[in-house]
């Protein structure tokens, strides 16, 4: 299945940490941030992916032109950031090229649970929807940094993209994960910029709803989600917790270091003397 990747955003609320590596390429356990996106989305059913870049991230790009990632993996060019649904019309070519009937959307910034990417595929195929969404309940002051759906047996019949929290609909958000068929393309030249001037991949779902067409979701209780620089800590936490091999330590370190594991220090590391390596336990909350 084909998986897209939105990444070809700059991560303003990461600063200074995305200021020389952009949001996509941050390292999460040793991988970039993009790259442990599409693990889930490969578990999920993907198998071939369009990451939508970018021209200037060079990183990103030297890291996807590597021949490791040939036949897997192609990228598609936003050299302006014009939105969402703008950079889904800049992978559009190679959706059609590719011949895709369906496939998933996804941005480079969030994990979800265990299965729920092979749960959104299946929902919408067994339903026969030409969206489905991830969907997820959001606290007001939330609202202006999503879409916001309203949810009627099962289906969703309107989606208004970043209301002000008097004027959302529900407490229903919509999260950047969806399962598409190829049909919803035909929206994205209909959508209008937005008073911030981009041109959001929702408004294409609501013109959709509005024609008629069946749209629906699954409710997740949780994500990991990549916004601020705390996000970055928390993930690499959980990946180091999650995944033994992830937790090495490669370079040299003096003798008197004491390591207390999980924790994972890559080569060229270098360390003080004396220096307790560890994961430090999170607060409680």
């Amino acid at each position: 299945m084909l998986a897209i990747v939105l990444a070809a955003g700059r991560g303003e609320r990461l600063r200074p940490l995305t200021d020389n590596c952009s949001k996509a390429m941050l390292p999460v356990a040793g991988r970039p941030m993009v790259e442990r996106v599409m693990k889930m989305l490969a578990r999920g059913g993907a198998d071939r992916f369009v990451v939508v870049a970018h021209p200037d991230d060079r990183v990103l790009v030297e890291h996807f032109s590597r021949p490791v990632w040939a036949g897997r993996v192609r990228l598609a060019y936003q050299e302006q950031r014009l939105g969402t649904a703008h950079a889904l019309e800049c992978a559009a070519p190679f959706i059609r090229e590719d011949g895709a009937t369906e496939f998933i959307l996804s941005s480079c910034d969030n994990i979800f649970p265990e299965g729920h990417v092979a749960a959104l595929v299946a929902h919408r195929r067994e339903e026969g929807l030409d969206a489905a969404l991830t969907l997820m309940r959001v606290r007001p002051e939330q609202t202006p940094t999503l879409a916001v759906v309203v949810l009627e047996g099962g289906r969703v019949t309107h989606i208004v993209e970043k209301p002000r929290p008097e004027e959302a609909p529900s407490d229903i958000g919509s999260i950047a994960l969806y399962a598409l068929s190829a049909h919803v393309l035909d929206y994205l030249p209909r959508v209008s910029p937005s008073p911030r001037g981009e041109r959001e991949f929702p408004d294409a779902l609501r013109l959709l709803i509005e024609d008629g067409g069946k749209v629906g979701g699954l409710l997740v209780r949780e994500r990991m989600t990549m916004t601020r620089p705390a996000d970055l800590l928390a993930l690499n936490r959980y990946f180091l917790r999650h995944d033994p091999t992830c937790a090495t330590v490669e370079a040299d370190l003096p003798d008197d270091t004491s390591i207390i594991p999980p924790v994972r220090i890559e080569a060229g590391s270098r360390c003080k003397r004396g220096l307790e390596a560890r994961l430090q336990p999170e607060k409680p909350r």
